[in-house]
């Protein structure tokens, strides 16, 4: 914010700016996501019996390989989630695709975990939703 004196007067310089309840929500959903993603990526790398199926039954890798994924995607996500509260265009972006990401991982996941499967899956379409619909008194991008 710039201030510039003249002669008996004073001008500001200021910005209005327009906040939104669903990036609010959305950079928090996305914190949550992104732990919950570098739990399941923890588990899968330190106990792959913790699992309710064999590695042969996954949809695509082992479980040393869905746990590296995991881990990367979360702290992708809890990185993304700060900068949607700080209100970085970025961090929207790369949420709504690390969201996609999630969903379609946790779908291939899902025989190996159902229960957190589904409740990722579903906050994955919330966040998609909260970082895609237009805030209050702005436009859509």
């Amino acid at each position: 914010m710039t201030t510039k004196m003249t002669h008996g007067s004073a001008s500001t310089s200021t910005r209005a700016r327009v906040t939104s309840g669903w990036l609010t929500f959305a950079g928090t959903i996305a914190l949550v996501i992104g732990t919950f993603n570098i739990i399941a990526g923890l588990v899968a790398l330190l106990n792959d019996d913790y699992y309710l199926v064999t590695q042969n039954q996954i949809l695509v890798f082992d479980y040393t390989t869905w746990g590296w994924f995991w881990l990367a995607l979360g702290v992708v996500q809890v990185a993304v989630g700060a900068g949607i509260v700080a209100g970085k265009m970025w961090a929207r972006v790369v949420g709504v695709i690390g969201a996609v990401l999630a969903a379609i991982g946790h779908l291939a996941f899902l025989q190996a975990f159902p229960i957190w499967s589904v409740l990722t899956i579903a906050l994955c379409v919330l966040l998609i939703y909260a970082l895609t619909a237009p805030p209050p008194g702005t436009r859509a991008a």
